[in-house]
């Protein structure tokens, strides 16, 4: 798998997997051009992307729907309605062309939003941003995969210092909202396994985090769980710079 985050954060989200011939992009929340200009760095171009699945209907996430034909997108019932995309639930595989795609859920305030488990045979990406809490009982089906990307949107304190609405405040730290850096640091522990090359920490805020803070949150999380945070190459995903990972040699 060679993987290109397009955007991750409240500005648009979007991320190219290619893997064994096939692409496909998780969420299309930016303008076709920089899609473009992340298919670029794969050598690919719009004419070659297989499917679009999307995490749920928020604009960030959602923006360049009219991009690609219903025919190649795929969402929940409460995501897109059905006559403009495929329909899936989850815990129900389905494929796209050699990828084994199974969505899961999460907890935002978003009708029915979903990460995702992407399968190629050979190696594995667990896929989610956007929630609240880390759903646990679909640990079973996260454990031990090879790249891992996960939401790691705010710090607490620095959240708490921002000029934001009290009420903006209380929905990113409720149930419904965001994974603050310690959470998504012990949700992590509970998924990497000795298989798990990469952990991509994303949709950092610009206002309500930084780089330096998530990854030192990790590294003290990952002591405490008995974790050597070295082992898994743990990066920030940027908000609008583009980040490569995984095989970079397949293209």
């Amino acid at each position: 798998m060679h993987f290109v985050i397009v955007g991750s954060g409240s500005k648009g989200n979007a991320t190219i997997l290619f893997s064994h011939g096939t692409t496909i992009l998780i969420d299309l929340g930016l303008p076709l051009v920089r899609v473009k200009e992340g298919l670029d760095l794969l050598h690919k171009g719009i004419k070659d992307v297989d499917g679009v699945i999307y995490t749920h209907e928020h604009s960030d996430h959602i923006n360049g729907l009219k991009s690609f034909s219903p025919k190649i997108m795929y969402a929940t019932e409460g995501t897109l309605p059905g006559s403009l995309s495929n329909r899936i639930e989850y815990y129900e595989p389905f494929k796209i062309k050699n990828l084994t795609i199974t969505a899961f859920p999460t907890s935002h305030d978003a009708k029915k939003p979903c990460g995702y488990v992407i399968e190629d045979g050979e190696e594995k990406m667990v896929y989610f941003t956007d929630t609240g809490v880390f759903i646990e009982e679909s640990l079973p089906l996260l454990i031990n995969p090879n790249y891992l990307i996960i939401e790691s949107n705010h710090d607490i304190t620095k959240l708490m210092q921002t000029n934001r609405p009290m009420n903006l405040k209380q929905r990113i730290l409720g149930a419904y909202g965001h994974l603050c850096n310690e959470d998504s640091a012990f949700a992590a522990s509970k998924i990497v396994g000795n298989k798990t090359k990469e952990v991509i920490l994303a949709h950092l805020s610009e206002e309500a985090n930084t780089p330096e803070l998530a990854l030192q949150a990790y590294r003290n999380v990952f002591s405490y769980c008995g974790l050597l945070f070295d082992r898994y190459n743990v990066r920030c995903a940027p908000q609008w710079t583009y980040m490569e990972g995984g095989d970079l040699d397949e293209n």
